[in-house]
């Protein structure tokens, strides 16, 4: 495992940064995994007007979730999430950020 892998177990462990999820896919068994919310407001631009928007996204470990796809279902301190749009994935491949909307 290199330096990089290594932080990224580091930091989903750890109890202040991640929590505990429940990850089902589509027609697929329920999963217990490691979770990191990223729970930040997305502005976009549209013509001259700015619009402001709550957003939920999480990050997920590849070797935990290896194919993530939309409408798959996420769960998080009993709040019920779908996955919207297309999961991407960092630059060594190690974790995907998913954007979520209320189930």
């Amino acid at each position: 495992m290199n330096a990089f892998a290594a932080a990224i177990e580091m930091l989903f462990a750890d109890p202040n940064i991640g929590a505990e999820a429940i990850y089902t896919s589509d027609g697929g068994a329920p999963v217990l995994v490691r979770a990191v919310a990223r729970r930040q407001d997305a502005v976009t631009d549209f013509g001259d007007a700015r619009l402001w928007s709550e957003t939920t996204r999480i990050d997920l470990r590849v070797a935990e979730v290896p194919n993530p796809r939309p409408g798959d279902r996420i769960e998080i301190d009993s709040e019920a999430f779908l996955i919207q749009g297309e999961p991407v994935r960092d630059r060594e491949r190690l974790v995907w950020t998913v954007d979520l909307r209320p189930a």
